[in-house]
């Protein structure tokens, strides 16, 4: 009785990881290909759900249906017109035929790998093909100048083709060469670019070198304006002075006139004041002309010696 059960327990058992073996699950993720004896069998399994098998025979192969990325290694790649730069690339690939990727590739590791080849060399083919302008510029267009200076700083010359139409180049290569093997690469694209240290130091020294050649041509515009304002300056303060000082010399004529004018009126009223008045005259002109280390000589009919003489 006892063996019954027991021999019953282990038939079960044995019926359940049967059937357990027989069935297996795909989620919305994957995608898979049975395979016997390492052949696969059958169509690949794409849809989610419920899959059924051989049990002991069959197994089963999964591969990602989502988008997979790839990471270029950073490479050192000569330009058409020999500019040496090193490029950083990356890509986003899928699995479109996980029947014909088992047979070629057996597994992402492996796709990886396989893509490292054809990537870098239609990244090496591209960036050999075409100069350093169209690798780093997409579009012929007109710079935005925001300050006079500028102009002579932003001159863009024209492209051929561009860094768009060349990532899509390396991406058409690409996929004619990943389409045997059930790979189909969605997206390529530069992630980087630089000049390699020797180049680099070229290129910066040859930017200080024209920014230093453009510093110094506003310097001298500079300066020419500068002595250009000072030269009118000093002119236009000549010009001012020499009109104040004839205003200056215009009023203080017309005061003396208007003063003699008022002395004459004044000293003219009598014989008195006439004579008066010419005294005072004299005695300014004596005050003016004549100081301790003064010596004249006068004529006994000078008019300054008539108001020297002794009176008796």
């Amino acid at each position: 009785m006892r063996n019954r059960q027991t021999l019953t327990l282990v038939f079960l058992a044995i019926l359940i990881y049967t059937l357990y073996s027989s069935i297996f699950i795909l989620d919305e993720t994957k995608q898979a290909i049975v395979t016997l004896f390492g052949k696969p069998v059958g169509e690949p399994r794409t849809e989610a759900g419920l899959n059924f098998k051989i049990p002991y025979f069959h197994k089963v192969q999964y591969f990602d249906k989502r988008y997979l990325e790839w990471d270029g290694a950073r490479n050192q790649v000569p330009t058409k017109d020999k500019k040496f730069i090193f490029v950083d690339t990356y890509a986003r690939w899928e699995i479109t035929n996980p029947l014909q990727f088992f047979i070629r590739l057996r597994d992402e590791r492996s796709a990886q790998s396989r893509l490292d080849d054809i990537l870098d060399g239609e990244t090496r083919n591209a960036v050999a093909s075409h100069d350093l302008l169209d690798l780093v510029r997409s579009s012929n267009r007109d710079p935005e100048i925001t300050e006079e200076f500028m102009e002579q700083i932003e001159i863009l010359e024209d492209i051929n083709v561009g860094r768009a139409n060349i990532e899509k180049i390396v991406l058409e290569k690409a996929n004619e060469r990943t389409a045997d093997v059930g790979v189909r690469v969605l997206d390529f694209r530069f992630k980087r670019m630089n000049y390699v240290d020797e180049v680099r130091d070229r290129v910066y020294d040859r930017m200080i070198s024209e920014r230093n050649r453009i510093a110094d041509q506003f310097r001298s515009e500079g300066e020419g304006e500068a002595r250009k304002i000072g030269g009118n300056k000093e002119e236009e303060l000549a010009e001012i002075q020499s009109e104040a000082f004839k205003k200056a010399e215009e009023i203080k004529g017309r005061a003396d006139a208007e003063a003699t004018k008022i002395y004459a009126a004044a000293y003219n009223r009598s014989r008195q004041s006439v004579d008066f008045y010419k005294f005072i005259r004299s005695m300014e002109s004596f005050e003016k002309s004549l100081d301790e280390n003064t010596t004249i000589i006068l004529s006994s009919d000078s008019e300054f010696f008539r108001y020297l003489k002794k009176v008796d």
